[in-house]
């Protein structure tokens, strides 16, 4: 109770915050960033490079009450195919810009749900990607899977394709919560379809829970990951349910009043957390578990750990880039981001020319701070070498953003002749840490909660 009163006197369950996937967060995006730059930008890839391919896909059977992202709800699969060839025309602009013997170190096919595809629509959609870019050696193709969404045949087409990992949204297995949510999605069913991806030689599987979900408590949340654990999970993501209202209006289906507080998800999460660790999971940067052998792992361990829009990854590529309404792309050069809703997306695909309509150039303190807030995100500590000798940073000015952390934050950061950690116990301030080296206004930014 002593560390929660000192996290609650320096903000903790009151403060909103980015939760750092990018640096500069993306309501920062603006104009800058045109179709023409992304396309000076993809012909800037060297022949035989490493990119990461990120696809989504904006289409749901069912409109889950909880979820903020960019999606539509669909009865048909008119809509889904009409959009499969739209990407198909934006591969195909892809291809007109890229080098020669670029390949794929990551494919992830996200939403929304991608498994609304149908098994022919599976085949297509991945021949005509890997006919651009191959898949490199050791590469992930990662699918996020609805187990309410999927089927034999589905599944059959993705392993037929390559798919290695896949990814299952749980959320809470609670039927009182998922019926709150919107999302019923009973264990038996999640418990079969994992069943069914492992049957398929698919080695790596993911799950997603949320805390601080209506009615949530300490115990159900035990419940809960001891059922996911049953279901042996190579690496989980514990991620703190964004009640964000006023962004998405579907939130407003969720009685607010039963929203556990700020201090309750503290507890929720390391209730979870605890578990995670009495089952041999190694913790990954502030919300993730993975088991030892896992690549997140492994990564977290060299010092290799990264952070993008999926959040950690072990990807090494330099180049992520978005395909499909709303898709972020990341470059050396910056951030650029595709026409979020799919009637504008679609009209300039077909107009033959990228979508892109926001994103953002990188400016030095960018990447000088870009880099301060992944590392603290990954490792809970910088170098101050690295900042020096990478970054351009002088000894001045990376003292001077060291020194102004440790004032606001006292002794939940540690200063040192080698750089700046953050200690276990002050790890759950880590976005907001993270925030004090942000040079961008956040006053106008409707961010989730901190915890």
């Amino acid at each position: 109770m002593e560390q929660e009163s000192q996290l609650a006197r320096l903000g903790l369950f009151d403060a909103r915050v980015p939760r750092y996937t990018s640096y500069p967060t993306a309501p920062h995006f603006g104009d800058a960033v045109s179709s023409a730059l992304f396309t000076t930008w993809i012909e800037a890839i060297p022949p035989g490079a490493e990119i990461s391919l990120y696809l989504h896909v904006p289409f749901c059977r069912r409109l889950c009450w909880f979820c903020a992202c960019r999606t539509q709800g669909t009865a048909t699969d008119d809509p889904v195919i009409a959009y499969v060839e739209t990407l198909k025309a934006e591969l195909a602009l892809l291809r007109r810009h890229l080098a020669p013997g670029v390949r794929l170190s990551r494919l992830h096919w996200g939403g929304g749900t991608p498994t609304l595809l149908q098994p022919g629509l599976i085949r297509d959609l991945a021949g005509t990607i890997f006919d651009i870019v191959p898949m490199g050696e050791g590469a992930e193709f990662s699918v996020e899977i609805d187990p309410d969404e999927v089927d034999a045949a589905r599944l059959d087409a993705l392993a037929a394709a390559g798919m290695n990992r896949a990814s299952i949204g749980v959320q809470d297995f609670d039927p009182e919560i998922q019926k709150t949510i919107g999302r019923i999605q009973p264990y038996e069913l999640t418990r079969d379809v994992a069943l069914m991806i492992r049957d398929r030689g698919v080695k790596s599987l993911n799950a997603d829970i949320l805390y601080g979900l209506p009615f949530q408590t300490q115990s159900r949340i035990a419940d809960s990951v001891q059922k996911l654990l049953s279901l042996s999970p190579d690496r989980v993501a514990l991620y703190g349910y964004a009640h964000v209202p006023w962004m998405s209006r579907r939130q407003q289906l969720i009685p607010s009043d039963a929203i556990p507080t700020p201090q309750e998800r503290l507890r929720l999460f390391e209730t979870a957390a605890q578990l995670f660790g009495w089952d041999g999971y190694e913790a990954i940067g502030i919300d993730h578990f993975a088991r030892p052998d896992d690549g997140l792992a492994v990564a977290a361990r060299d010092g290799r750990l990264r952070r993008n829009f999926q959040g950690y990854t072990d990807d090494t590529a330099q180049v992520l880039v978005g395909l499909g309404a709303s898709s972020i792309s990341r470059f050396p050069q910056g951030y650029a981001q595709n026409a979020s809703g799919t009637s504008d997306y679609t009209k300039s695909v077909r107009a033959g020319r990228f979508t892109t309509h926001r994103g953002h150039v990188f400016t030095p303190d960018d990447r000088l701070r870009g880099r301060i807030i992944e590392a603290l995100m990954c490792d809970f500590r910088v170098e101050r070498a690295e900042l020096l000798a990478q970054y351009g940073a002088t000894e001045a000015q990376v003292q001077a953003m060291f020194a102004a952390a440790q004032a606001q934050f006292g002794d939940m950061v540690r200063l040192d002749a080698q750089g700046l950690s953050i200690p276990p116990a002050g790890r759950p301030l880590t976005r907001m840490i993270a925030r004090a080296f942000d040079a961008y206004d956040q006053s106008k930014a409707k961010h989730s909660a901190a915890i």
